[in-house]
């Protein structure tokens, strides 16, 4: 019975007590002596209904009288005893006479009608069901008396299913009232509407109830309820609620006069503004202006609207919520009365209290909080920010709990930007304080983040070292979380790879249980694809393992590294291979099944890296317990490494069995994880702009293996959210089409303003399949693709550099002779988090004109569009044909027409070397033929462009001349079209 009381509450709010006054007395009733209260009437009846409703609802109507019939039924419940059976009898004698009464000969009158739906009213609200009394509350609706038009809206509120076979009957009824221009009965008509908040209402007054709002003859009463109405439409069936050419009227209701209309109009252009700002934009000044008004007068000009000598309260937070769904004015008269606005909010939060009850510092403190989202969601006036900052720092030691809640839940997001970080830096002591002594978790758990948020390269050793202290003690339900955040800042803040190591594994130590897999995924990944730490990650580790009671989680780490660079500790006696897998194997049996698969795994890679302990190893692999272990991995396992440690000659078992390569990772696994348990949004820091704070690059594992790639710093103020900026040892390799995505992404994008058809990274990629195609201040996009016949696949990445949202995100690919195949990209991307989006490419027929990728989002209200050519060209399709020169030579000469053969002599661009010229031919896809041509200085190539309409065979001669750093370039090919664009797009390369 208690799940229908929240509707009482909604419907007591609406309709006052007096709705039950006047019910009357049939002549025999005898009403008792004394008029019971409403709790009274509930407390009759056993239940403990009124204590479950709101403090605000029993104020209201703790003094009101039951209505007259109503006190009938609690007299006679009461003679019948306390029992529940009792109860359920009387009510059922009730129900009883009132269908008799309904079903009689004898028409009922209106007063009669609305007796007995009061009490089919009341039985309901009791927990009891009513199946009938429906039809006789419709006609209640047709009557000219308030009170019983009042309460069949009452019953039909809330008895009627929005399903009813009655809805259009009371369609008619409420369209009767919205007509009448009877200020009482459009009101009632309207709150009815808003209850039900039916589909079927939607479509019957959608289209009325804004003519009503805007109307100039309308009360301010029934323009208070059509807004609320309106919104209550809007928010069920949007796609009916149409403004139109009510859109500008209905912004100007900021402008009216009373300010109940004002409050209640601004929540309805708050919501439409959310869903369509473009078309409410207007707003904004008119909101400024009415903010203005209310800050900057006193508590006696707005004596109606003020609520403990704060001035209009709940209307001025609406405003500074409003004014969040837009940037800063454009207007600069606008702006600066808006600043003057938010200087003043913030001068009367530092002003003594004008009163000591909570009522007044609660509103107060609203008014400040919502100013201060405001300062930093325009995230554009320093001053503001420091001073929002300044403020929440006060509210830290602030003895209310939920305003230092607040205040940290706020300071977390002011820790994104540029120009308040340091400010909230120093109070980074006070913070650890917080997260110390605080007994409520909720605020220990806010006091966490906002040390992550805070975290960069100046303080990560002390915010890590508290973390991991208070992470000994911390609350079961953070622990996890705690544990990803500090395997975040550890990692993208590493000063050193050792420190890395340290804090990893001494996370794992003190919450083994709470480090999930990702956690030491990440650790392995990291030693893997750096040498200079990985000796020094197995000397930790192995002093790690020697502990007593040691982690599963430890011990899956030690058999990883210890298995691929055992081999570098393995010269000091106390850690001598024997001695390593002693004690691995020590570890063995107290272990998991998927563990004892890695130690197994990591058994016979001892077998490759010391010979010696190949007998020893061998021995545990040929026990039952494994050979002939119940699970079928193990066994498998066990089986198959004996047999190969037997057969398999030294060089096979090292081919077999060398070293892991380096791993390709795009994100960290476990700020993904990290995201997916936080939902979006909420580690947005952790990707800040870093260079706004500090020049270090990342520690992001997916470098070049080596000491000479050491992470370099980045001069450029823009973060590298694809870790795309680890520049390749010079003098390297030319990367093939199927190199690591990590290793080819080289080259940072140009910063170039998005405006127009941008393809300035278009002819870098030309040679190559991957790489960064485009980078301003907001986003950076990498590519990676491969090819094969006349079918690609190209990944996109679009990171997000800011910690701002982008929001309507769409990317669209306009482009003919070539079909794709994509799904729409997430509209919604978060600060500093990365998109990826793939295209499924079919080369139909030949082409010129590259395909254009044009980008669309909003970034702080602002539409930005960025359109950029696709580096999608004809080569991407070469199949490379091998053949001997006197092959070449005939095949050559067969293509000796005119339009066959597109040729240019051009200065050399770049640099004319051997290497660097084979390099970029072998990326133009065609096969490079190494000794056909008799000037063994010149370069002569083969493919074939694979289309799905025709093959169309192409060969290329590239003459240098060093002396005059000239290039002669010939294509030859049996389409004109393939050999001029191939002819074209390649002499840009050299």
């Amino acid at each position: 019975m208690l799940v229908v009381f929240p509707v009482v509450f909604l419907v007591l709010v609406h309709f006052p007590p007096s709705t039950f006054v006047n019910l009357g007395l049939q002549a025999s009733d005898s009403p008792p002596d004394h008029t019971p209260t409403f709790p009274e009437c509930l407390s009759l009846f056993g239940h403990s209904h009124w204590a479950a409703l709101p403090q605000s609802t029993k104020h209201l109507h703790s003094n009101s009288q039951c209505p007259s019939g109503l006190v009938l039924i609690s007299g006679w419940v009461l003679s019948a005893g306390k029992s529940k059976e009792a109860e359920i009898k009387r009510i059922n004698k009730e129900l009883a006479n009132i269908r008799s009464k309904f079903k009689g000969d004898k028409a009922l009158d209106g007063y009669s009608k609305k007796k007995y739906v009061c009490k089919l009213l009341f039985i309901f609200l009791l927990g009891h069901d009513i199946d009938f009394g429906h039809m006789e509350a419709v006609n209640l609706l047709s009557s000219n008396k308030y009170t019983e038009k009042q309460i069949g809206y009452l019953f039909i509120s809330v008895l009627v299913n929005s399903n009813s076979e009655l809805i259009r009957l009371i369609n008619n009824a409420i369209k009767n009232d919205l007509a009448s221009r009877n200020p009482t009965f459009m009101c009632l008509a309207l709150h009815c509407i808003a209850n039900v908040g039916s589909r079927e209402m939607a479509e019957a007054f959608a289209g009325e109830i804004p003519r009503i709002l805007v109307a100039g003859d309308t009360m301010d009463s029934v323009k208070q309820s059509a807004a609320l109405c309106l919104l209550r439409l809007y928010k069920t069936s949007p796609d009916l609620v149409l403004m139109g050419e009510w859109t500008s009227r209905v912004v100007h209701l900021l402008n009216d006069q009373h300010m109940g209309v004002v409050t209640a109009a601004i929540s309805l252009i708050t919501c439409l503004s959310q869903k369509n700002p473009d078309e409410f934009k207007t707003c904004v000044s008119l909101a400024v202006s009415r903010l203005s008004r209310i800050v900057s007068s006193a508590s006696t000009d707005l004596q109606d609207y003020t609520y403990y000598f704060v001035p209009a309260p709940w209307l001025s937070c609406k405003l500074l919520r409003l004014l969040q769904c837009y940037p800063p004015p454009e207007d600069g008269a606008v702006k600066g009365r808006l600043v003057e606005c938010l200087e003043t909010i913030l001068n009367k939060a530092q002003e003594p209290p004008k009163s000591k009850k909570v009522q007044h510092s609660n509103a107060k403190n609203a008014i400040l909080f919502e100013a201060i989202s405001l300062i930093i969601h325009y995230d554009s006036e320093p001053n503001l920010l420091v001073r929002a900052c300044n403020q929440l720092g006060q509210f830290l030691q602030h003895r209310e709990t939920n305003l230092r809640y607040l205040a940290l839940e706020s300071m977390c997001t002011l820790a994104s930007s540029e120009f308040s970080h340091e400010a909230v830096k120093t109070h980074i002591e006070t913070v650890i304080n917080a997260l110390k002594t605080e007994r409520d978790v909720s605020v220990r758990q806010r006091a966490a983040d906002l040390l992550y948020a805070m975290c960069d390269r100046s303080n990560a050793k002390q915010i890590v070292a508290e973390m991991l202290s208070y992470l000994e003690t911390a609350d079961y339900s953070i622990r996890e979380e705690m544990v990803l955040k500090v395997a975040i800042l550890a990692e993208k803040y590493a000063v050193d790879y050792s420190w890395y190591v340290d804090t990893i594994l001494n996370l794992i130590r003190i919450a083994g249980d709470y480090v999930s897999e990702e956690v030491w995924y990440r650790v392995i990944q990291i030693v893997i694809n750096r040498d200079d730490v990985q000796g020094y990650a197995a000397k930790t580790v192995f002093e790690a393992l020697q502990a007593p009671a040691c982690h599963e989680n430890m011990v899956k780490v030690g058999g990883y590294i210890l298995g691929e660079f055992g081999n570098l500790i393995a010269g000091d006696p106390r850690s001598s291979p024997l001695v390593q897998f002693n004690l691995l194997h020590s570890k063995f049996h107290l272990c998991s099944v998927p563990t004892r698969a890695l130690l197994l795994s990591a058994y016979i890679k001892f077998i490759n890296l010391f010979p010696e302990t190949k007998a020893t190893i061998q021995e545990v692999l040929r026990c039952d317990s494994q050979i002939r272990n119940s699970d079928v991995e193990l066994q498998q396992r066990a089986v198959e490494y004996l047999k190969l440690s037997s057969i398999a000659s030294t060089d096979v078992l090292a081919t077999v069995l060398e070293e892991m390569p380096p791993f390709p990772e795009r994100e960290s696994s476990i700020l993904a994880k990290l995201k997916k348990k936080k939902g979006p949004g909420a580690v947005s820091v952790s990707d800040l702009d870093e260079g706004k704070r500090d020049g270090g690059g990342e520690l992001n594992g997916a470098g070049e293996r080596g000491p000479e790639s050491s992470v370099v710093s980045t001069p450029s103020p823009s973060a590298d959210l694809l870790g795309l900026r680890s520049a390749p040892p010079v003098g390297s390799a030319a990367q093939g089409a199927g190199s690591l995505l990590v290793d080819v992404f080289s080259e940072a994008g140009p910063l170039a303003p998005a405006s127009g058809v941008n393809d300035d990274g278009f002819l870098r990629f030309v040679c190559k399949n991957n790489g960064v195609l485009f980078e301003n201040q907001l986003l950076q996009i990498g590519i990676k693709s491969e090819y094969r016949q006349n079918l690609g696949r190209m990944y996109l990445f679009y990171g997000n550099k800011t910690s701002v949202q982008f929001v309507n995100f769409t990317s669209t690919v306009s482009v003919a002779l070539i079909s794709f195949i994509t799904k729409p990209v997430d509209p919604l991307v978060e600060g500093g988090a990365q998109l990826q989006q793939v295209l499924n490419i079919e080369c139909l027929s030949d082409f010129s004109d590259a395909p254009l990728l044009n980008i669309r989002f909003r970034y702080g209200g602002a539409l930005q569009n960025l359109t950029l050519k696709l580096p999608l060209t004809i080569n991407k399709f070469f199949q490379p044909t091998e053949m001997g020169s006197q092959d070449f030579f005939q095949r050559w000469k067969q293509l000796s027409l005119p339009q066959q053969e597109a040729q240019k002599i051009f200065k050399a661009n770049h640099s004319m070397d051997k290497e660097v010229l084979k390099a970029k031919l072998l990326g133009l896809g065609m096969a490079l033929l190494e000794n056909v041509d008799p000037n063994p200085e010149n370069f002569v190539c083969a493919g074939v462009v694979q289309t799905k309409a025709q093959q169309v065979g192409c060969l290329l001669r590239l003459e240098p001349n060093i002396q005059a750093q000239m290039y002669r370039l010939t294509l030859r090919s049996s389409k004109d079209t393939v050999s001029k664009r191939l002819c074209d797009l390649l002499a840009e390369q050299f």
